[in-house]
């Protein structure tokens, strides 16, 4: 499962750039085109972070959907899935949005 890893390696960058200071939340976004399950990082975010300057902070996790865009006929189209297949039948087509992996904002006490 690699959630666990990018977990802990999202619970030590917030670490590492606040010290000791008291975590209340984390906003992440984790695209649907990310291979991450947000569900599993909910998990591991609970237990990686005990002990932590972190523990008992919320986690929102924001799922930004996934977008393309056409280099043959131009349209932008929703991408639910990893087949990136315009709906003029081109595979000819740029992921816009959907892969995202970012921490988005920390709020501290």
């Amino acid at each position: 499962m690699h959630e666990m890893s990018i977990t802990q390696s999202v619970v030590d960058a917030i670490v590492a750039k606040l010290g000791d200071a008291t975590v209340t939340s984390v906003q992440l976004e984790i695209g649907r085109l990310s291979g991450v399950v947000p569900d599993s990082v909910r998990f591991c975010f609970d237990v990686l972070c005990t002990g932590t300057s972190l523990e008992g902070a919320r986690l929102d996790i924001a799922e930004p959907p996934g977008r393309a865009r056409c280099h043959d006929c131009g349209e932008e189209f929703a991408l639910d899935d990893f087949i990136v297949l315009c709906p003029c039948g081109s595979a000819n087509a740029e992921v816009l949005t959907g892969r995202e992996l970012r921490i988005t904002s920390v709020e501290v006490v």
